[in-house]
């Protein structure tokens, strides 16, 4: 598409806000789509941490022997609403088929180069917006008990280390003097640099959007139903009732994308991982850095105001309401984590993770339809992975290759 085309997103989340900003950079006129609004979705859910490190996905070897243990033991952040296992199983199987060391090694060589430079695609992206503000270099930790738990880890420490990520170990006093909100009994800690953190992804989002606004986007609040196309080129979308003209369309809704991909003639195992989190307001205990406890699988995140506590796996559809016991788990870890921790208010939500069976992003143009493109399938990564994702589809809409193999990314490689 030459400079000066016309480019509707659908979905104001990261992806689609970060690929509405580097396509006004070089010269588009842009249509952002979203039907509640920007950053009013899992963007501004997430646990605020830019995960350069999570390259590893969820599906590691041994899953499969852990995971109906896990479903039945309350203190593990994994549930499921069992009502909904006959629609989940043909996707599950998929997935679980992916818990094994060379699939893991084939996610992880995918994701490096979409979340590898996190922080620094983050800064080119905010850079002049106003949203910079929010965006902070941080440390990242993973904290465990004890260093034969952190070894239990192992597996996933030796694929970072095949990717040229770096690490320190702090142990004992080590940890103390670098962090004292910690139980003792989180004695080992693996710290890794060159992060970042979000202090509020909502309003990031938010302020990245306004910006694409003040810079000539116009912003479309409506569900879209359908990418129009004629002799095999995008026209239009549908959007209540009425067609809006562009040149080209991107997909990027999340979780929400499955039915328009359908209707571009794709079929793609995209599933609800439904997420938690946790906000606790004045704290009286504020962490020095973002850490992941490792026993728990939920991330402490330092924001504005507030820690943000994020993580849990949940199976059980769109629908269903939030379930209570992902909230009771977090607040039980948070407190045998930080002992002696209080705050004001407490504030909940849930959200919906877009996870493929192969926890690996769709990014790229639709085959056979010129002007259509896709970007969704982050799992757990997409405000980590949006600002390139964006880079990735503004560039490709450009015409410009991408300096990327897109190959792991093809939109039709699950046909």
């Amino acid at each position: 598409m030459s400079a000066g085309s016309t480019v509707a997103i659908i979905g104001a989340g990261i992806v689609g806000v970060s690929t509405a900003i580097w396509l006004q950079r070089g010269g588009h006129r842009v249509i952002l789509i979203d039907r509640k609004g920007p950053g009013e979705g899992t963007s501004h859910g997430n646990g605020g941490v830019l995960a350069s490190c999570s390259i590893v996905p969820v599906t590691v070897p041994g899953l499969l022997r852990k995971a109906p243990r896990m479903l039945f033991d309350p203190n593990q952040p994994l549930f499921l609403k069992w009502g909904y296992l006959p629609k989940l199983a043909p996707w599950l199987i998929s997935y679980l088929g992916h818990a094994n060391a060379d699939a893991v090694r084939r996610r992880a060589a995918a994701m490096a180069p979409i979340i590898g430079d996190s922080l620094a695609e983050h800064q080119a992206l905010s850079k002049g917006t106003g949203a910079e503000k929010w965006l902070h270099p941080a440390d990242y930790l993973f904290l465990y008990n004890d260093r034969a738990h952190y070894e239990g880890d192992a597996f996933g420490w030796s694929v970072r280390a095949e990717h040229g990520i770096e690490w320190d170990l702090l142990e004992g006093e080590a940890f103390r003097a670098y962090d004292p909100a910690y139980s003792p009994a989180l004695g080992c800690a693996a710290r890794l640099k060159d992060h970042g953190r979000i202090a509020d992804p909502g309003r990031y989002v938010k302020d990245l959007a306004a910006h694409a606004e003040a810079e000539g986007a116009r912003l479309v609040i409506g569900e879209v139903t359908d990418i129009v196309r004629e002799k095999g080129c995008v026209t239009g979308v549908r959007v209540g009732g009425e067609t809006i003209a562009c040149d080209a369309a991107v997909l990027a809704t999340g979780v929400w994308s499955k039915p328009i991909a359908e209707k571009l003639g794709l079929k793609v195992p995209l599933e609800a991982e439904r997420g938690y989190h946790l906000e606790l307001w004045e704290p009286n205990i504020i962490p020095r850095s973002p850490v992941m406890v490792a026993s728990g699988k939920f991330v402490v995140t330092p924001m504005e105001g507030r820690l943000r506590l994020a993580g849990i796996v949940e199976f059980g559809g769109l629908d269903a309401p939030p379930s209570r016991a992902p909230f009771r788990l977090l607040e039980r870890s948070i407190r045998a984590a930080i002992p002696g921790i209080a705050w004001k208010e407490t504030v909940e939500w849930m959200g919906h993770r877009p996870s493929l069976s192969d926890s690996t992003p769709v990014i790229g143009a639709v085959p056979g339809i010129k002007g259509a493109f896709l970007g969704f399938g982050h799992d757990h990564v997409g405000l980590t992975g949006g600002p390139k994702t964006g880079r990735i589809l503004a560039q490709l809409i450009a015409g410009t290759a991408p300096n990327i193999n897109l190959a792991p990314y093809a939109p039709d490689r699950f046909q």
